[in-house]
């Protein structure tokens, strides 16, 4: 089953992955050893050495420790490579590097925009563009790395994904009609995938005003991880309590959604305005 998205050779968390492996079986340690050494469990660090888990930098600095410099391999700079990767704010990079690449359900709600998942390049770009104090070098780095977060969708084997979004995203102007019809066009595109599903939500649902979030379904009987978003700064987490508060609040916007069929409708409806 692929459940992980292919990584290059060259990526630094793959790199950090291999030498975290490399040294241990040098050192004749076991996956379990080095847990106990790190502070946490076996399955952990194997994540890490597949490469399926982003490493901590208290993880880096417990294996410098550990390995000193063998093979002059520094895990700290490795680390520091992984977190300086362009695109994602480094609040996100902990979603993007190993939430959404193992997830099996996500889950979604956005009161303002198409989710960033089955935005068009055009549609990210010119939300991009608008924010201030953006460059047009991170602009194309930002729309790059949102790209490249789609890559999920393409597995032989994708994530189930659950959208909700509010009616008014759909004539909410982002760019000119040319984007928007291009943007619906793509929505009626992943409403017709097998893993898709898309439903439209009344603008009367006031549950849904808190602000956009998703919820993550891990493997291997894993805790769900939310991101709930805010203009700085998401916050990212798999307490019990939260999760359960924004299941709470997903389920209370759902009661507003449309089912599939009326909501392809209205989205079709909507893109023909868009002239």
């Amino acid at each position: 089953m692929d459940v992980v998205p292919s990584l290059s050779p060259d990526s630094p968390r793959v790199r950090f992955g291999a030498e975290m492996r490399r040294l241990r079986e040098a050192a004749e340690l076991s996956q379990a050893a080095v847990a106990a050494r790190l502070g946490c469990t076996q399955t952990q660090v194997s994540r890490l050495e597949k490469a399926t888990r982003t490493p901590s930098r208290s993880d880096a600095e417990r294996l410098d420790l550990l390995f000193g410099t063998s093979g002059g391999v520094s895990f700290a700079q490795l680390h520091e490579r992984i977190v300086s990767q362009p695109g994602n704010p480094p609040w996100f990079r902990n979603w993007t590097e190993e939430i959404e690449p193992t997830l099996l359900v996500l889950r979604s709600w956005d009161p303002l925009l198409v989710p960033g998942l089955l935005q068009t390049e055009a549609y990210a770009r010119q939300i991009f563009s608008m924010e201030p104090g953006v460059g047009p070098d991170e602009v194309k780095e930002r729309v790059e790395a949102r790209m490249r977060r789609q890559r999920i969708l393409e597995r032989s084997r994708p994530p189930l994904i659950y959208v909700l979004f509010d009616a008014g995203v759909l004539r909410r102007r982002v760019g000119g009609p040319e984007v928007m019809r291009e943007q619906l066009d793509r929505l009626l595109e992943f409403a017709a995938c097998p893993s898709v599903f898309i439903q439209v939500v009344d603008p009367d649902c006031l549950p849904g005003l808190a602000g956009p979030f998703m919820i993550a379904k891990l493997p291997d009987g894993q805790p769900d991880v939310i991101s709930s978003d805010a203009p700085a700064q998401a916050q990212i987490t798999a307490d019990c309590d939260v999760v359960a508060a924004i299941w709470a609040r997903y389920e209370a916007i759902r009661l507003w959604a449309y089912p599939e069929r009326e909501s392809r409708r209205i989205i079709e409806e909507a893109r023909r305005e868009w002239t």
